[in-house]
C-alpha cells in the first residue's frame, strides 16, 4: 500500500490562493491515518465511531456548520473562514480522498443537507439543526432518489399529507440509494404535497419516528458511505419540520434540492479526483513510467482546474450547470481510467496482491453515480456545448 506521500499542490492548482493552498496541506496534514481507517470501514463502516476525535474527521463534521457554532477547533485561525466555501469543499474533499474516500463519507456531520438548510430553513430550523449537529456526532441523511424513478426529481411519488388529527402531516413512500440512511439520527426527505413541480416539499425528519424503517444495502464498493434504502409508512411529520414555509413556493421544494446538487457536484469531482491522482502516484512509486501515465495525470490536471473554477464561480454567485456536470463527468471518468490503466500495467493479479488498489479500484466505480448519473450530466455538457459555454476553454478536453 502506498501511503500519501506528499504535501504539495497537485498540478492544475493555480487558481488556488495562499489561503488555499495553506489550507491543502493543513488537510494532507491531519489526514495521515485515513487509509488505515478506510481498511477498516471496508470490511464494517461502522468503526467510525472509533475515530470521531481524529483532526480530520472533526475538519469534516464542522466543515459545512456555521463558525458560531463551533466549540474550539484544531483549525488554523487564518484558514477557518474559508470553511463552508466551495472553493474549500473542492480542496478539502480531494485532499482527503487522496487518503480514503470511505473516512469522509461515513464520518458524521449535517453533510449535503447543510445546503438545504440555508436554502429552505426559517431561522428557528436553522438554529435547531446546527446546534444539534455542533453539539453531538450524529449522521444524516439527504432523501431524494426513489426506487423507480431515479434522477427524475420532478417525478417523485414519496408523499406528504395532513394528519387526519390535525397535529402537523403523515410521509409515506419509499427512497432509495441514500447515503448514510440506515445508520443516520435526523436527515431530510423531499417528498409531494401536491401535482406539479412546486408541489414537491422538504421535511426534517428523526429516524426514531414511528413507522420509519431503513436498511444497508450491499455495495461492492465505497463500503463507508453506507448506501442504503428507506420506508416510510404513515410517518408523523411536526409542523415545525417542513421547511420553507415562509418562502413562496418557487423557492421551496426543488429549490432546496438543486442548491444542493450545484453545490455538492464540485466536492464529489473532487473525491474522484483525489482516488485518481492517488493511483497515479502510486504507479509511479512503483517506478512506472511513460505517456499513458502522463496523458491521465494530464486529464486529472485539467478536470481539477475546472472545478477549481466552477466552484470559485459558485462562492461568487455564478452557477454554471453545465461546466460543474462536466467537472463531475470528467473526474469520475478519469477516476475508472486511472484504476484500469494500474491493473493493465501493473497486470491482473495486481489487484490481488495489492489490497489497496483492489479497494481504490472499487471504491472509485461510485462516483460516476453519486449527485447525478454520468449520462445526465454529459446531456448538460451537451447542451452547454450547444450554447458556446466551452468555446475556446482547455477544460472540454477532460471531459471524455
Amino acid at each position: 500500500m502506498t501511503e500519501v506521500s506528499h504535501g504539495r499542490p497537485p498540478s492544475g492548482s493555480d487558481l488556488l490562493d495562499d489561503r488555499m493552498l495553506e489550507l491543502d496541506r493543513h488537510c494532507w496534514s491531519v489526514s495521515g491515518e485515513f487509509r488505515k481507517v478506510g481498511e477498516l470501514l471496508d470490511q464494517d463502516p461502522d468503526a467510525i465511531d472509533s475515530y470521531f476525535d481524529l483532526p480530520g474527521v472533526l475538519l469534516y463534521r464542522f466543515f459545512s456548520i456555521p463558525r458560531r457554532y463551533w466549540p474550539q477547533l484544531d483549525v488554523p485561525p487564518q484558514l477557518a473562514p474559508l470553511l463552508g466555501t466551495s472553493l474549500a469543499q473542492a480542496v478539502v474533499w480531494e485532499r482527503f480522498s487522496y487518503a480514503d474516500p470511505n473516512v469522509l463519507l461515513a464520518s458524521p456531520g449535517p453533510a449535503l443537507s447543510s445546503d438545504a438548510i440555508h436554502a429552505l430553513a426559517d431561522p428557528e430550523q436553522t438554529d435547531r439543526w446546527f446546534s444539534r449537529f455542533a453539539a453531538q456526532p450524529d449522521h444524516t441523511f439527504f432523501a431524494v432518489t426513489e426506487p423507480t424513478k431515479g434522477s427524475a426529481a420532478t417525478e417523485l411519488t414519496t408523499t406528504l399529507r395532513p394528519a387526519p388529527d390535525g397535529d402537523g402531516w403523515l410521509l409515506t413512500g419509499e427512497k432509495y440509494y441514500v447515503g448514510n440512511g440506515a445508520r443516520a439520527q435526523v436527515g431530510l426527505v423531499f417528498c409531494r404535497r401536491a401535482p406539479g413541480p412546486w408541489g414537491i416539499e422538504a421535511v426534517l425528519l428523526d429516524a426514531s419516528s414511528p413507522g420509519f424503517s431503513a436498511e444497508l444495502l450491499p455495495s461492492v464498493g465505497l463500503r463507508g458511505a453506507r448506501i442504503s434504502r428507506m420506508r416510510f409508512e404513515d410517518v408523523r411529520v411536526p409542523h415545525r419540520n417542513l421547511l420553507g414555509q415562509h418562502l413562496r413556493p418557487t423557492q421551496r421544494g426543488l429549490h432546496g434540492a438543486r442548491q444542493v446538487f450545484y453545490r455538492a457536484r464540485p466536492g464529489i469531482a473532487a473525491m474522484a479526483l483525489g482516488c485518481a491522482q492517488a493511483v497515479c502516484d502510486h504507479l509511479r512509486g512503483q517506478g512506472l513510467r511513460g505517456h499513458r501515465l502522463s496523458a491521465v495525470e494530464d486529464r486529472i490536471a485539467a478536470i481539477r482546474r475546472l472545478n477549481h473554477r466552477t466552484a470559485a464561480d459558485i462562492d461568487a454567485g455564478r452557477v454554471d450547470p453545465h461546466r460543474i456536470a462536466a467537472a463531475k463527468a470528467g473526474a469520475a471518468r478519469v477516476a475508472e481510467d486511472a484504476t484500469l490503466l494500474a491493473a493493465e500495467l501493473l497486470g491482473p493479479a495486481s489487484l490481488l496482491d495489492d489490497p489497496w488498489l483492489e479497494k481504490v479500484y472499487r471504491d472509485v466505480r461510485a462516483f460516476e453515480f453519486m449527485e447525478g448519473a454520468g449520462n445526465v450530466h454529459l446531456l448538460s455538457v451537451f447542451q452547454g456545448l450547444l450554447k458556446g459555454r466551452f468555446a475556446g476553454g482547455v477544460e472540454a478536453e477532460g471531459v471524455g
